[in-house]
């Protein structure tokens, strides 16, 4: 199974919720904007990272705790959030 987050940075506000959900995947920038830690650069300005299936559900409240919906959940190929 292959589970990939996506992470449109460009819109983050930086509301730090997907670091205190998820701090082991996600951190606060100086700039005040939240990362994906060992992402690669994606379309749009975005970040992605391919997680193992154990880490799906983690990701998966970090992406609901979010206001703005910027982070993205795919489940082999399906978004799921």
């Amino acid at each position: 199974m292959v589970v990939k987050i996506y992470h449109d940075r460009l819109n983050c506000i930086g509301c730090g919720a997907c670091a205190a959900v998820a701090p082991e995947f996600w951190s606060m920038n100086e700039d005040g904007k939240s990362d994906l830690k060992n992402a690669k650069p994606a379309a749009n300005g975005g970040t992605e990272l391919e997680i193992q299936e154990k880490d799906f559900e983690l990701n998966k409240r970090a992406a609901e705790a979010c206001p703005v919906n910027v982070i993205h959940v795919f489940k082999n190929g399906e978004k799921i959030i």
